[in-house]
């Protein structure tokens, strides 16, 4: 049952890829500015910007693009990039390993944090640890990435010299852009681990095993933690997607050559083909991590079962 539910789920995720891209394409369409632009002088002669406008398919209407750009997808061409020339999936490659080692860095950093915050403050919430826990979980959730990351680099950067502001050399350039895209995934993710141990801690069998004199962190651990885990596994789901999405401001902040960056760059810039293309691919990203967090309530919890 867990193959046809599979299916039908991944048929799904296509159609909705699908309707969204269409979204996209017509959104940025929307967007003041002519692409053309980018290649030719807004003060050419009107015959010559009508030959590229030509050559790079914009003088067809906009639902045959769109047809043309969704048969093209289907067969692994995104298009090229109108400010370079290059492919667009060349350009995602050069710029999602910096993307991926920044959002790894920070989901690690988040879950590293927020597992045992929220665990002890679940256990003890009316301890200093909890109530502490609880401040962080709010401060965290509210402070905006861009004015963090700009505190971050006033403290660390320009008064210490600590770190450096900007650049993607070492570990060191790291730090800072980790720790501020860290910050609202900690937050997000203690407040839910919390809860959800808080109502876990509160069933009869975890009472029951108390009563048999099991230790408190066999308890916790064997029995609470396990039970509680699918919320978090939703969670960690939709924040596949913010690898890219949450990335965004502080690849701006920190000039940092991620995926973001590119995104905002490509929209300032209309170039439609690189812009279409990034934003499909943080569609698909939160849609496959649903996916996939779905598939592992299974391993997490055996009692579901797919139909």
């Amino acid at each position: 049952m867990l193959g046809v539910y599979f299916m039908r789920r991944l048929f799904l995720l296509l159609v909705s890829i699908c309707c969204l891209s269409f979204i996209v394409f017509f959104s940025l369409r929307l967007v003041p500015g002519d692409p053309v632009h980018l290649v030719v002088s807004p003060f050419a002669p009107k015959e010559l910007r009508d030959q590229m406008r030509e050559k790079l398919g914009l003088d067809k209407p906009v639902y045959v693009q769109y047809l043309i750009f969704l048969r093209n997808a289907f067969q692994g061409d995104l298009g090229r990039s109108i400010r370079t020339g290059d492919s667009v999936l060349q350009e995602i490659g050069k710029r999602a390993p910096a993307t991926l080692q920044l959002g790894l860095t920070a989901l690690i950093i988040s879950y590293v944090i927020a597992l045992p915050l929220g665990i002890i403050s679940a256990m003890k919430p009316e301890s200093f640890v909890g109530i502490g826990a609880m401040m962080v979980g709010v401060i965290g959730i509210s402070v905006p990435a861009f004015w963090l990351g700009l505190l971050l680099i006033l403290a660390f950067s320009v008064a210490l010299k600590w770190f450096p502001v900007t650049g993607y050399r070492s570990i060191s350039h790291l730090v800072l852009p980790s720790i501020t895209l860290a910050a609202e995934g900690t937050a997000l993710n203690l407040r839910m681990i919390r809860s959800s141990m808080l109502e876990v801690l509160r069933q009869d069998y975890i009472a029951t095993a108390r009563s048999k004199g099991i230790s408190e962190w066999a308890v916790i651990l064997k029995h609470a933690f396990r039970n509680a885990m699918a919320p978090i596994i939703t969670l960690l789901g939709l924040r596949i997607g913010w690898l890219i999405g949450g990335a965004i401001i502080v690849e701006m902040v920190f000039a940092w050559p991620g995926i973001g960056r590119l995104l905002v760059n490509s929209i300032l810039d209309r170039d439609y083909p690189v812009a279409q293309a990034v934003m499909i691919l943080l569609i698909s990203c939160v849609v496959l991590g649903n996916l996939a967090a779905d598939l592992l309530y299974v391993l997490v919890d055996p009692r579901i079962k797919y139909e």
